[in-house]
Formats: structure tokens, C-alpha cells, sequence
């Protein structure tokens, strides 16, 4: 999980593994992402796993890391390491994968929240969108220009499109056991197109809506 979008802001890139990296390109110098950082040992955040999994970087090159094992998403400083952990309105929901749209709000899915999730970084605040499908069980999540997210069932091959604005959801089933993992949109299609991989299978999906 490499995140080089925001290179040009200082010249690294977060990488995303068993632990989490700063890489320094011209340096070469890598520093470890210390979850834990400014907590008291006493405190019962201490004894949890904090790691990520799924990274991304806003505007300033900020690192954010989703809590798969947990409830948190967790924002770096890129310029101090400062470690910064929000917690998602459901708790124990699982966030994972996710993409940070053009104005520093981070979409992820909350794997066992059943959700779509959105922390808008200036603000510091969420939103989540619910999942009508019960153990959907969603793995990545992205918005298109036109002002939807999109998510997939890593269970039940279901593709979902929730409008930001009124949090109606549109459903797909897909044609074949698909195992959904990393989604994406091509903006410059009107509407916009949602493609994903088949993760069982040699194909990759394109979905096309209507409207």
C-alpha cells in the first residue's frame, strides 16, 4: 500500500505493510509511523492494535491510516509524526481502504459496520452512510465527481452507489462470485464509470450507470 499522490508536496511517500512508513525519496531514510505515540502507558488504548490497513494522504501529505482490527482512524503530521486518532461514530467498525477525495475528506468502508464512512479532515467530523444489506461487509470506498460513493461487498457481490447528499443507496449484484477488494471511478465518463477487479476470476468489472 504505497501512497505517492502528494509527492510533490516534500518528496515522500507513505507506504502501507505490516508497519507503516515515511519514506524519504531523496534520502532514502524511512521512519516508522508509532501509533501510540503521546499515549500514557496506562491507558487502555495502549494495550490495542492501532495499525492500519489501507493509507492515505491529504493535501499537506498527511498520512491517515484505517483501523482494521479496531474504530480508529489515525492522521500523522507529516512534518512532526504528531499522531492524531479519530474515533468512527460506530464503534469496533472495522475501517479499511479507502481513497481521499479533493477536498480532504476521506472515504473508507467500515468493514463490520456495514458502512460507508467519510472523516472530512478539516473539520474533524464523520459521516457515515448505512448499507442496506445486511453483512455486506464493504472493503473499499471512493466518491465520483458526481457526488457519489461507491463501495463493494467483499460477501455478497454487491456493488453500492450512495448519493453524499440524501444517503439514498442504488444496489448492483454482480453477474459472478466476484470477492470485491479495491475500487475505483473513471470521472471522465458522464456519468461517472465504477470499475473493480473480479478477485476470483481473470476479469475486471465495469459497471455503467443509467443516470
Amino acid at each position: 500500500m504505497v501512497t505517492p499522490g502528494r509527492v510533490n508536496v516534500d518528496g515522500k511517500v507513505w507506504v502501507g505493510a505490516n508497519d507503516e512508513y515515511q519514506v524519504d525519496l531523496q534520502s532514502g531514510e524511512w521512519v516508522t509511523v508509532d501509533y501510540k505515540r503521546g499515549l500514557p502507558q496506562d491507558s487502555p488504548l495502549a494495550t490495542l492494535n492501532l495499525g492500519s490497513y489501507g493509507v492515505a494522504s491529504d493535501s499537506k501529505n498527511n498520512f491517515y491510516g484505517m483501523n482494521l482490527g479496531g474504530t480508529f482512524i489515525t492522521r500523522v503530521d507529516a512534518k512532526t509524526m504528531k499522531v492524531t486518532r479519530f474515533a468512527t461514530p460506530t464503534p469496533n467498525s472495522g475501517p479499511r481502504r479507502g481513497h481521499m477525495d479533493p477536498q480532504d475528506r476521506l472515504w473508507f468502508a467500515e468493514y463490520r459496520g456495514n458502512n460507508i464512512g467519510m472523516l472530512d479532515t478539516k473539520t474533524e467530523k464523520f459521516q457515515e452512510y448505512a448499507l442496506p444489506t445486511p453483512w455486506t461487509n464493504p472493503y473499499d470506498a471512493v466518491l465520483d465527481s458526481a457526488g457519489y460513493a461507491w463501495t463493494g461487498g467483499m460477501s455478497n457481490d454487491h456493488i453500492m452507489r450512495v448519493n453524499a447528499k440524501t444517503g439514498e443507496v442504488t444496489e448492483y449484484l454482480l453477474p459472478r462470485t466476484t470477492n470485491v477488494r479495491r475500487v475505483n471511478v473513471d470521472n471522465s465518463t458522464n456519468p461517472p464509470t465504477f470499475w473493480v477487479g473480479n478477485n476470483l476470476g481473470a476479469t475486471i468489472i465495469k459497471l455503467e450507470p443509467l443516470e
